[in-house]
């Protein structure tokens, strides 16, 4: 326990130091985005499908194994930002704000004192998403929970869009969406048409942004459970690599990563990049602030793990089927890297 504490204090010191040494000048952050892969806690909610996170159930998911979840996604954020976390972090298959307060007071998280923006959603088990972010660097003005609904079916639910609007920087106004869109479980295509309602509904949103102030920075992150070259993507979207893009079309800066080796979640042998970000134009020309810098998966050696049926690597999960394996999450972080001027 003593090692333990010691470890925890040596990560939150760094981070600290870090952030002391760079407090005059140009300097690195990030903003990253993470599946955490059914982020529960241990109590049972009467309004959500939530049995199966529970101490009495198969996988018996105790209040202790609950706390060892919320320090794995807090060293996993502090890693991803390098030692300098991430001034903004959206979080998806999270089951409450419960877990996300205990996640923002664990070390070495708790030293950067962020905030949560968060309302829940419709989705049948209760997952929701959420944005973290730390008030030194941004402020929020406005949030609003945008409901992703099908018209000729009222009763299918799912996560809603997460749309935050604040300052960074003191000076730059950005938009953020956090999304989690409706999953490929059922078939791929016959999941497709939530997925395109999805796209649809953010499209509309950010036309509406772009209508306002076609300059205006925006950001959107999340697991969108299609690679940048499916349709609801690349076409409902209209999310493209940066190459060829054309007038209306968003970036996709995840697209580069489909020639990765590793990319963020794995299917048997084939590893797709579901986990995305995608940006206006606007927001890769540079503000008085805020510059882009990269953006990229985080492949920390400690996510991944020898891949014992299908060769290669893939992400140390929380439970093999029903036992528990004591890892992180089914996907891989992901981040987006700037530089930011600091006065």
């Amino acid at each position: 326990m003593k090692i333990k504490s010691l470890f925890l204090i040596v990560l939150f010191l760094l981070g600290k130091i870090g952030y002391s040494q760079k407090t005059e000048a140009n300097q690195e952050f990030s903003f990253l985005f993470y599946n955490t892969e059914n982020f529960f806690d241990s109590e049972n909610d009467s309004t959500k499908n939530d049995e199966e996170y529970l101490a009495n159930a198969l996988k018996n998911w105790t209040r202790q194994r609950f706390r060892l979840k919320a320090e794995r996604i807090a060293k996993v954020i502090v890693a991803a930002g390098r030692w300098n976390s991430p001034l903004l972090v959206g979080l998806c298959e999270i089951e409450n704000r419960d877990v996300l307060q205990l996640l923002v007071k664990t070390e070495p998280l708790a030293g950067f004192h962020y905030k949560i923006i968060q309302k829940d959603s419709p989705d049948p088990r209760g997952i929701d998403v959420a944005l973290l972010y730390r008030p030194d660097f941004f402020r929020p003005v406005d949030y609003d929970a945008i409901r992703v609904a099908d018209p000729e079916n009222p009763n299918f639910r799912t996560r809603d869009i997460l749309k935050v609007t604040g300052v960074i920087a003191k000076t730059d106004t950005l938009i953020v969406y956090i999304n989690h869109w409706p999953s490929r479980y059922g078939g791929i295509m016959e999941t497709k048409k939530y997925r395109a309602i999805a796209a649809q509904i953010l499209r509309n949103s950010i036309d509406k942004e772009l209508k306002i102030n076609p300059d205006a920075k925006i950001v959107c992150m999340g697991d969108f459970n299609d690679t940048p070259i499916d349709e609801c993507m690349s076409s409902l979207l209209a999310a493209k690599p940066a190459q060829i893009a054309k007038n209306r079309d968003l970036i996709n800066l995840s697209s580069e990563w489909l020639r990765d080796d590793i990319q963020t979640i794995k299917s048997r042998y084939r590893w797709e990049t579901f986990d995305q970000f995608i940006v206006s134009p606007g927001f890769l020309h540079s503000g008085k602030t805020v510059s882009y810098k990269n953006a990229e998966i985080y492949k920390g050696n400690f996510l991944l793990e020898k891949d014992t049926n299908y060769g290669g690597l893939k992400p140390k999960r929380t439970y093999q089927g029903l036992r528990y394996h004591d890892g992180f999450s089914d996907h891989l972080p992901i981040v987006l890297r700037m530089q930011v001027v600091v006065y």
